[in-house]
């Protein structure tokens, strides 16, 4: 069953949740009818050419300011900390606006008693520049209620706290 409005506010998956939903640079974010839409730490460039795409991403917190890199995928991260009860999971989706424009955000899984800061997978699939600036929304988080608990424990990725690069 998919937990929203005030049975979410209640189980505080995200710290400091914002009640009402807010605009950032024309995206929404905060709590909405189904979940909770979350935003985007970072400045992300993709710089659409052809043979050669180019990707980069500014930091507020200069821990990768101006990294670039060939291709149309980035790792972000999100601006909300999250606390998941051990009786709920997260599933990460696209926000529509972006989508619209050619940005998928990888359907990540947000397990029970994981926290931290979300890495984000971007791809954008678009054949012109765009820009995602820091603060805007960027995906919707759906939160349903777990039959029995469960426990990430002490997972590769618990207490992240930025972008995280993928752990074998």
């Amino acid at each position: 069953m998919i937990v929203n409005r005030n049975s979410l506010l209640a189980a505080q998956p995200i710290k400091n949740m914002r009640i009402m939903k807010h605009q950032a640079h024309g995206t929404s974010y905060g709590l909405t009818e189904a979940g909770y839409d979350i935003r985007i730490q970072e400045t992300i460039t993709f710089n659409y050419h052809e043979t050669r795409p180019w990707v980069t991403i500014n930091d507020p917190r200069n821990r990768y300011e101006g990294r670039g890199k060939r291709g149309r995928f980035i790792l972000a991260s999100s601006m909300e900390m999250f606390q998941m009860p051990l009786d709920l999971v997260g599933t990460v989706s696209d926000k529509s606006s972006w989508a619209r424009r050619g940005v998928s955000v990888f359907n990540t899984v947000i397990e029970p008693g994981w926290n931290g800061i979300l890495t984000l997978e971007l791809v954008f699939h678009g054949s012109e520049d765009l820009t995602i600036p820091a603060g805007s929304g960027i995906a919707q988080v759906l939160f349903a209620r777990l039959q029995c608990t469960g426990d990430y424990g002490n997972g590769k990725y618990q207490d992240a706290r930025g972008i995280e690069e993928a752990k074998f």
